[in-house]
């Protein structure tokens, strides 16, 4: 199992050289040792790639401060998971925070600016992973492999792990996609050190992406045949299906057709199926769960951070709700549902669906006061519990994984791609896994099917899983005044809002930095 336990030396080299797109990403590099020392050492290949999956579950060297990759944020507030989650949560009509930190507010009523330090945190670590992956991807060529005699089983290695860089860096391309749009682009062939980078269209950084993931397909291992937590075949397959989805928005052109044919060859290959549990696959043993095709792992005691799942755990419990149900040492009374997720179920007891998991004692169904965790009917979905019943390794440290890509999401997207038109697929095979979802929350099965209803069996089913701000924007409900959920353009009842909303801005502070970027229309 693919736990982070990351031998800090043998990153220097990546915190020293790693190409900068942000103000020089700010790193204060606090180590001695060289490149050389590092690579000519295929031993020390799996330590650095291990630090690029960290990326994503951790914010430093030590944990759970006092050691940051990037100066000046902090630590368990700039989290990579942790940011994505509240960026795709918080706007939309699943979750809320009570808290007043900085900005928050602003992201919760879709009212930001190009200055908001959660948004420019977002896009930092983005582009930290992009840098990193550009380092290790620079040093492992196979010119670079043979100069350093390394060889035979080693090579094979060292080439995989190369392909693992290649998804990662994808991944934050992908996102920064998504997020943002347009921005810097940066690859390997850049020469390290300060430089101010191009700004790519998102037509072009969507084809990148594409192009990225085509070819390191067959690279990577097969489906479910690697070590947990690195991706594998399926996860570059994974997010073809989720880029496809949502093409039409990316580039003005739909890819239907290319979303089914990667959903199916994640499906097809066998190598995954549906937990028989919807729980298990949030508690702290769903590294076992079959259905997870890619997560971000975290544990107890080895990936402590006050971000990723520390964050989601912690920050969902809060008033009256029993902390030793959960796992924790204590909540922090933070986020919680709105009504409109709430209404997409027949009640909130898990009766009729068993994905309906919700704690209502003490809590309000109306958020009058966003700063009142009790204004909202709480989520229970994540806990740091075992399906056995135990705590996990830390009270305080989550050893919950978060599914960042799962078997349920491909049905929904091969049923969403052939309602949309899509070829490749077809209608029947599509209502199936939808019923394969509803029969395993012992929901009543539907007959027939529509564009709605896949958008809210994607409510129902991926809910808090960090999808839903793309969701919306896909489906042209994010920002428009047609559908509103509480504060929503910063009014309780909600409203619409600017279309630029679709995009978070690129930060000023970039902008400053770079004269070749042009921010995003509106800001």
């Amino acid at each position: 199992m693919f736990k982070y336990t990351i031998k800090v030396g043998a990153l220097a080299v990546l915190m020293a050289t790693a190409t900068a797109c942000v103000n020089d990403l700010d790193r204060t590099p606090k180590y001695d040792v060289t490149s050389a020392s590092v690579y000519n050492d295929a031993a020390n290949y799996k330590s650095v790639l291990a630090k690029l999956y960290a990326v994503l579950s951790v914010s430093g060297q030590q944990g759970p401060a006092g050691k940051p990759d990037i100066s000046g944020i902090d630590e368990g507030t700039s989290n990579y998971m942790r940011l994505l989650w509240k960026l795709q949560e918080l706007p939309t009509d699943e979750a809320k925070i009570a808290w007043n930190d900085a900005t928050i507010q602003d992201i919760n009523k879709i009212t930001w600016s190009s200055s908001d330090g959660f948004v420019t945190a977002m896009y930092n670590r983005i582009f930290y992973m992009v840098a990193l992956a550009n380092e290790f991807i620079r040093e492992t060529t196979d010119e670079k492999l043979s100069s350093r005699s390394i060889s035979g089983q080693a090579a094979t290695d060292a080439r995989t792990y190369r392909a693992e860089a290649r998804f990662l860096r994808a991944l934050a391309y992908y996102h920064a996609v998504d997020m943002f749009g347009s921005v810097p682009f940066v690859t390997e062939a850049d020469a390290p050190g300060a430089f101010q980078p191009r700004q790519a269209t998102r037509v072009e950084l969507f084809n990148y992406v594409e192009g990225e993931l085509k070819a390191i397909e067959t690279e990577l291992a097969a489906p479910g045949s690697g070590e947990y937590g690195r991706a594998d075949r399926a996860a570059a397959q994974a997010l073809l299906a989720r880029l496809y989805l949502n093409a039409q928005v990316y580039t003005g052109t739909a890819r239907y057709a290319d979303a089914i044919t990667y959903a199916k060859k994640v499906i097809d290959a066998g190598k995954y199926t549906l937990d028989a549990n919807y729980a298990n696959l949030f508690l702290a043993d769903n590294n076992t769960s079959k259905e997870i095709i890619f997560p971000i792992t975290f544990d107890g005691t080895r990936t402590q951070t006050y971000g990723g799942m520390t964050f989601l755990v912690h920050a969902s419990v809060g008033g009256s709700m029993p902390i030793n149900q959960f796992g924790v040492d204590g909540g922090w009374a933070g986020i919680r549902s709105t009504k409109n997720l709430n209404d997409l179920f027949p009640d909130l007891t898990g009766t009729a669906d068993k994905r309906a998991m919700f704690y209502t004692a003490g809590q309000e169904r109306e958020i009058t006061d966003l700063g009142n965790f009790a204004n909202g009917i709480a989520v229970t979905k994540y806990k740091n519990i075992t399906s056995s019943g135990s705590a996990g390794s830390s009270l305080t440290f989550i050893d919950t994984d978060f599914p960042l890509f799962r078997l349920g999401e491909m049905y929904l997207i091969y049923a969403e791609a052939v309602l949309r038109g899509g070829a490749g697929g077809d209608v029947p095979t599509a209502l199936n896994y939808v019923n394969l979802l509803r029969t395993r929350a012992k929901a009543t099965p539907v007959s027939s099917l529509n564009l709605d209803q896949v958008l809210q069996e994607r409510g129902r089913e991926l809910y808090w899983e960090g999808l839903r701000r793309s969701d919306l924007i896909r489906y042209g409900r994010f920002t428009d005044n047609t559908y509103v959920w509480p504060w929503k353009g910063g009014v309780a009842n909600g409203r619409g809002v600017d279309a630029k909303y679709n995009l978070y801005p690129i930060p000023a502070s970039d902008l400053v930095a770079n004269p070749n970027l042009k921010q995003n229309t509106g800001y």
